[in-house]
């Protein structure tokens, strides 16, 4: 049900990390890792499996929207997922 803005004491615009601001140029992330760095939290932050999800719903589009400025890493082993960095 909508809600009326009056109710939220704060209404910041809705602005997302460039990957530029996010990824450091030499390394490869996992979507996990990018979910956390976009919650300014540590790519190795302990976070509970239904935050993670709510997470993901954001970085997987953002990963889509920003598919040009990235390259990706096919899994090394069948147990690890793909890792994405900086396009050069």
């Amino acid at each position: 049900m909508p809600v009326p803005k009056s109710e939220f004491d704060s209404l910041p615009d809705c602005d997302f990390y460039t990957p530029e601001e996010l990824l450091e140029d030499d390394q490869m992330y996992t979507v996990y890792e990018i979910a956390r760095l976009m919650q300014d939290l540590e790519p190795d932050a302990e976070i509970d499996q239904g935050t993670e999800r709510v997470l993901l719903d954001w970085t997987i589009p953002w990963v889509i929207m920003n598919a040009d400025d990235l390259v990706i890493a096919e899994p090394r082993t069948d147990d690890e997922p793909a890792r994405y960095g900086l396009k050069e």
